[in-house]
């Protein structure tokens, strides 16, 4: 028996995060805006900041004048009011989860439309996770649109009511084995994230040894190590994990199938994610391989995604439970 009233606040709750992290993800974005504009007031040609300099014979050098008052301010007062959104609307966004489960009286995972909702719960999760270990307020503006991105395909594509679920799922490793694929869905998103900034700023920083001008845009990121460093060990958090959600998917069907492998699609590309993430950690102890082993990362990625969509979207199998 569906609880209506539960269903509709759930929808309402959802809506109501997609709002809000419209508005962390604009406060972030005038977070970076301010910030540009004040890192370019502090460094101007002195014969422009004073008309000295070439004029009088000498050498125009560049100066680095007092930065307008408040900048600074301005500058952080814009980033807490976007962990402040993102914040709220992760408790939100929690709420909606929460309710579409109560309101089925099951765990909230039995489409896509609510296993998009719970993966982008889990990216939100893990970001205010390691903003408060690591403080890396910087990958809010990265992170966001991804799951303001999501959501928005979830109530616009992928939603369907609040149902009960197909005879296949009721069992109580639904609670385990999707349970640890959303999360793993949240850890692989930060991770690529991490792998393609590295990126982009590994070719920032060899323009500037080739003689570019040093920051920009990219020059604002942390350092490339740092970068590699953070996509490092999230996926060495999600690959064990992944590792779990396999095993205990395997586990699932020998108990609802009478085997544990049947090469199904959803299985097979399981499998082929679990293989390149492999590769990527591989690839990450081997010197000189850091660059390839965030582009390995990123295959990975790839695959998951494949796997998600393409599989319950394109094929037929024992996994077909988009609801669509």
């Amino acid at each position: 028996m569906i609880n209506q009233g539960l269903a509709q606040l759930s929808d309402m709750f959802m809506y109501s995060a997609i709002a809000v992290y419209a508005m962390a993800f604009l406060a972030t974005a005038a977070e970076w805006v301010v910030d540009a504009r004040r890192a370019r007031r502090a460094a101007v040609p002195a014969g422009v900041a004073a008309g000295t300099g070439a004029e009088a014979g000498g050498v125009a050098t560049l100066v680095r004048p007092a930065p307008a008052p408040g900048g600074e301010y301005q500058v952080e007062r814009w980033g807490r009011i976007g962990v402040s959104l993102t914040v709220l609307a992760f408790l939100l966004h929690l709420a909606a989860v929460a309710c579409r489960g109560f309101s089925a009286q099951r765990m909230p995972w039995g489409n896509m439309y609510e296993f998009s909702t719970g993966g982008g719960l889990a990216v939100t999760g893990v970001y205010l996770f390691l903003l408060a270990r690591y403080k890396v307020r910087w990958l809010g503006l990265f992170v966001l649109p991804l799951v303001l991105g999501t959501l928005l395909l979830a109530v616009t594509v992928l939603y369907v009511d609040s149902g009960e679920l197909l005879p296949a799922l009721k069992s109580y490793w639904l609670a385990v084995h999707v349970t640890a694929a959303v999360i793993s869905s949240g850890l692989f998103t930060i991770g690529a994230v991490a792998s393609v900034l590295y990126l982009l700023r590994s070719r920032h920083d060899a323009r500037v040894a080739a003689g570019a001008a040093p920051g920009g845009f990219w020059g604002r990121l942390p350092d490339a190590a740092r970068l590699d460093k953070l996509a490092y060990r999230v996926h060495a958090v999600v690959f064990p994990l992944w590792t779990f959600a396999i095993v205990a998917g395997a586990v699932w069907a020998e108990a609802a199938w009478g085997r544990y492998w049947g090469w199904d699609p959803k299985e097979v590309w399981s499998f082929v994610t679990w293989v390149v993430y492999a590769a990527y950690l591989h690839a990450r102890a081997t010197v000189g391989w850091k660059e390839r082993a965030a582009v390995i990362a990123l295959v990975g990625y790839g695959t998951f995604l494949f796997n998600y969509f393409g599989v319950n979207i394109l094929f037929s199998g024992l996994h077909s439970y988009s609801g669509l």
